[in-house]
Order: C-alpha cells, then sequence, then structure tokens
C-alpha cells in the first residue's frame, strides 16, 4: 500500500510518501501553487501517477484540547474537495507540534516535506 501524506500550508504543500511494510518514509516534494483548484489537480495527477491507495492530511488544531481553528477548517473543507475527485481513502492527522519536529530533524529537505514526512509517521505508528 503506496500513502502519500500532505502539509498544507499557507504557501506550499508539503509532501511525503511511505509503502506500508517497508517502515521507511521519505520526502516527496513541495507543491507551490496558491489556487486550491491547481492543489487539488496536482494531487489528483501524483495520487494517479504513483498508484497511492490513501491519503493523509495534516490537520493543524489548537495545542490545548485539540479544538479546530479556522486554518483546520480551512483544511477540512479541502480534504473533502480532495475526496470529491479520487477514489482512496482520505485520512487527517493531528499536526500539532510538527513544525518543531521539522525543525529538529536534520537533512537537505524543505521544512514543509519534513513536516509531511512526521505528519505520516505518526499515522503509520497510530495505524
Amino acid at each position: 500500500m503506496n500513502i502519500l501524506a500532505i502539509d498544507h500550508g499557507e504557501k506550499r504543500i508539503g509532501l511525503a510518501w511511505a509503502r506500508v511494510g517497508l517502515d521507511l518514509v521519505l520526502p516527496y516534494g513541495k507543491i507551490e501553487e496558491y489556487e486550491e483548484d491547481k492543489q487539488i489537480q496536482a494531487l489528483v495527477s501524483l495520487i494517479k501517477k504513483e498508484s497511492i491507495n490513501l491519503l493523509v492530511i495534516g490537520l493543524p488544531v489548537q495545542v490545548d484540547g485539540g479544538g479546530e481553528t479556522d486554518h483546520s477548517k480551512k483544511i477540512r473543507a479541502f480534504g473533502e474537495q480532495m475526496k470529491k475527485h479520487i477514489d482512496i481513502p482520505v485520512f487527517f492527522e493531528d499536526e500539532r507540534f510538527t513544525s518543531q519536529q521539522a525543525d529538529a530533524m536534520g537533512g537537505d529537505v524543505s521544512r514543509d516535506e519534513k513536516s509531511a514526512m512526521v505528519i505520516l509517521q505518526s499515522y503509520l505508528d497510530n495505524m
């Protein structure tokens, strides 16, 4: 099973990929489109091209208590739009503190990709 995770930021979408059974999460680039329609189109194309079986979307929630914010509502709506364009399961994963974890990681990949990697690893750990 191929899994794609996204960290949907204000400016970019960080991507990470994993194949269940390999125990390895890899950075997979970023999408730098500002229009939601173009973001969705790029993701749908990638999902088809790479035979992705499951999509995990990082959901920003409040640090104290996990309640939804305006940004999390926007991301949840984005996920609902994605569901209309793809025929694979879409899950949301709590992304509290992913930026801090990403900043602590070494390597040459972007912070956006590292955040997506943290989101995906969290999802896999909780499977």
